[in-house]
């Protein structure tokens, strides 16, 4: 594409498209740190896990999926060594996913990269500009959410 075609672009395509290129270099870039199992889907999943733990249906309810599809993604998470099931501490007929040591590694790896990719985009806009985007953007979002910091307070896989 090239600059005619994205200036002709809506905002909604424009963000959406800079998301996905996030989105893949993110998964790229922890492909080759050896994270190549974990999926963008896993993300959104770590959001609800983060930082304490959520149960299977709390994931359930915050990803908007059955409890079978949560506990299919848990099963793939724990194989693969992200996630494990603890008794829930209030409720002992229960479980909570927390994450492992390794889960915690991938969520580090994400945070550099993604900070890497927002210091590079920063680079060829200005980091005046980057600071006035993302203020603009929160301000849109805090309205669009009636003030309600708690229906986007966790962060961004």
């Amino acid at each position: 594409m090239n600059d005619q075609v994205f200036s002709d672009l809506d905002l909604t395509s424009l963000l959406s498209l800079s998301y996905n290129s996030t989105i893949n270099e993110l998964h790229e870039k922890l492909s080759e740190l050896g994270f190549d199992d974990i999926r963008p889907a896993h993300g959104f999943m770590f959001k609800c896990i983060i930082p304490n733990g959520a149960t299977g249906i709390e994931i359930s309810e915050y990803l908007g999926i059955t409890k079978q599809a949560v506990s299919k993604m848990v099963d793939f998470l724990e194989k693969s060594g992200y996630v494990m099931r603890q008794t829930h501490p209030t409720d002992k007929r229960g479980k909570i996913i927390v994450l492992t040591e390794r889960g915690w590694l991938v969520v580090k790896a994400k945070e550099k990269i993604l900070t890497e990719i927002e210091g590079r985009w920063s680079a060829k806009i200005g980091s005046e500009r980057m600071q006035v985007l993302k203020g603009d953007l929160l301000k849109i979002i805090f309205k669009e959410n009636e003030g309600e910091y708690s229906s986007f307070s966790r962060p961004i896989w």
